[in-house]
């Protein structure tokens, strides 16, 4: 039985004999009311005075004032580990693996460690917010977290600083693409790799696993992204050391400072907080083809100042200006006429560069590579890296100005030009190039030869040089003119052969017959193929045949040479006639001059 119930039979019990007595004491005479009523009050004194709180929930009733200040002693020495508020706790053991903080709570709670990897400092004594993660694991043991007590107060603290330009701590976690990725109050923010530092970072490992200080600069609360940069710290006080050295700056000053950065056009030192270019043409008096052959990163040089703009932010720097320019040190023995030797340093379409000693160059012109008069690229002679030697030709020490010439150091081929080709002599040739109008033919190295078009074939009609001639063939030639002064040789290829005009001149005499094939048809006649040498004109008025009809292409028939021209290669044959005695109507003299003229625009 339980205790209430216990408790409600003694009540009862105790009742019965009250009402027992009461019912006797009615039974009495008047006299002995009195003594009842003093029963009665006793019992309703007693329900009045009667505790029922206590007798329905087991304990006294408290006054408010009471329970306020009960609240208020459980709110300051217990913690409800039942909700998802931020609580403090304070460090009071540290393991391999584990934090166990004492939040106040019936048992200590365990965080791992590796949610404090941003404070390695973290010692016993330390006041830590956490949340709970899990009342109870497996175990029995009250999980906290401080990682996600962290994120919930990070925004506000992260919105904050933002806000207020003040300086947060960040753990660098690892490396992504184009920066880093930082923890800052727990939240993974951005580091750009152009923000790490004021100069070009080459490599990023070397930050990682590391606390360093930052300014949020950005913060995106749609994607929740935030970046922030450790630069903009350095840039403040740099900002300071920039205004005091542009102060003093002057044109010809010498200061040291640190190669930074390196293109393919120069190099950017750093002067301590300002920053300089050096232009790739004032690095070296020497050639250079990228900075990095004669500088390294990092590397502290002396420089001077060659120009700067009127706010100062663009400033030019000089290396080789330290140092005097090579061509004050030229000897005497170089002049006009010597030998030199030199290395091929820049080869252009126009010529080489030759560099005699070191910062020291001339200019071999491609037209003084070759004593040929057909220029060519100077590729055709030399390359970079070639040792070549070759001839003054011009020098100008102020303008730092020097002419080399190759072909100097031969012979002139036109020297003795009249006896190696005479006119009327015969020689052997390559073909170097074509023109509109004919061909050159090289005889030899350095002398070269044109064949017009009309010397090429006594026969053929040839409208390109390319038709009857490929480039690199041999031909035979004849020398038809030579001008020593001009440097020009006038060629033929038909003069090696016997003119056939003179041969046919007799074969196809006038009122000769000849079979032969039409070989094509046009409007005023028709085009008749004696041979590959000679073609004959048949007039349309000619090409009756004995019936009446024209002849067609591709017919086989006879043909009577009624004229023959060898000033103007034309021959013209009838058909009509080798078979009727009848000549056809003579043609007008207009039409007659035509065909002339046309004959004479067709060779």
């Amino acid at each position: 039985m339980s205790k209430e119930n216990s408790t409600n039979t003694n009540i009862e019990e105790t009742e019965k004999p009250k009402k027992a007595s009461t019912k006797k004491a009615s039974t009495k005479k008047a006299p002995a009311k009195k003594p009842a009523t003093k029963k009665t009050n006793t019992q309703d004194d007693f329900l009045t005075s009667f505790n029922w709180h206590q007798y329905q929930e087991g304990i006294d009733e408290l006054d408010e004032k009471q329970i306020k200040e009960f609240e208020k002693l459980v709110e300051k020495n217990f913690v409800d580990t039942s909700d998802d508020n931020i609580i403090k706790g304070e460090v009071i053991h540290l393991t391999e693996k584990d934090v166990i903080i004492d939040i106040n709570a019936k048992s200590e709670g365990v965080i791992s460690k590796n949610e404090f990897r941003y404070n390695p400092d973290l010692k016993v004594g330390d006041k830590v917010e956490v949340i709970v993660d899990t009342r109870e694991d497996k175990s029995g043991q009250l999980v906290l977290s401080h990682r996600k007590a962290r994120v919930i107060k990070a925004w506000d603290r992260v919105n904050d600083a933002h806000d207020k330009s003040e300086v947060v701590q960040g753990f660098v976690k690892c490396r992504t693409k184009g920066g880093m990725i930082v923890d800052v109050f727990g939240i993974e923010a951005f580091l750009p790799g152009s923000q790490i530092d004021v100069k070009p970072i080459r490599d990023y490992d070397q930050y990682t696993n590391k606390n360093m200080d930052f300014k949020v600069v950005k913060i995106n609360h749609e994607f929740k992204n935030v970046v922030v940069s450790h630069k903009a710290l350095i840039e403040a006080d740099i900002e300071e050391q920039k205004k005091g050295i542009i102060s003093q700056l002057e044109k010809g000053q010498v200061l040291e400072g640190t190669v930074k950065n390196m293109t393919s056009y120069g190099v950017f030192v750093d002067l301590g907080g300002v920053d300089g270019l050096i232009h790739i043409t004032d690095l070296s008096w020497s050639r250079i083809n990228h900075p990095s052959e004669i500088l390294e990163l990092d590397q502290t040089i002396k420089v001077v100042i060659l120009d700067f703009d009127d706010d100062k932010s663009k400033i030019q720097l000089g290396l080789k200006q330290l140092t005097d320019h090579p061509w004050d040190k030229l000897g005497d023995d170089v002049k006009e006429g010597s030998k030199v030797s030199g290395k091929v340093v820049v080869i252009a379409d126009y010529g080489a560069f030759i560099e005699i000693d070191e910062g020291i160059e001339g200019l071999v012109h491609v037209s003084e590579m070759s004593w040929s008069t057909h220029l060519r690229s100077a590729q055709d002679f030399v390359n970079v890296g070639d040792n070549i030697e070759a001839v003054v030709l011009s020098l100008d020490r102020e303008s730092r100005k020097m002419s080399l010439g190759m072909k100097q150091l031969s012979e002139d081929p036109w020297t003795d030009i009249t006896k190696k080709f005479p006119i009327g002599s015969k020689h052997k040739g390559s073909v170097r190039n074509f023109t509109n109008f004919g061909v050159f033919i090289e005889l030899e190295e350095g002398i070269d030869g044109l064949i017009y078009i009309s010397d090429l074939s006594w026969t053929k009609k040839i409208k390109h040089p390319s038709e009857f001639l490929s480039l690199e063939d041999k031909i035979d030639v004849v020398i038809l003119d030579l001008d020593v002064d001009g440097r020009k040789l006038s060629l033929g290829h038909k003069q090696t052969k016997e003119n056939p005009w003179d041969l046919y001149e007799k074969d196809f005499a006038v009122d000769t017959i000849h079979k032969s094939e039409i070989y094509e048809v046009i409007d005023k006649g028709a085009i008749i193929h004696f041979n590959d040498d000679i073609s004959a004109f048949c007039p349309l008025r000619h090409m009756d045949k004995a019936d009446g009809s024209k002849l067609e292409k591709g017919e086989i028939s006879e043909f009577k040479v009624i004229e023959f021209s060898k000033e103007f290669k034309r021959v013209v044959v009838s058909h009509l006639q080798t078979h009727s005695k009848d000549n056809p109507p003579d043609d007008s003299d207009s039409e007659k001059k035509n065909e002339k003229k046309s004959k004479k625009k067709d060779d």
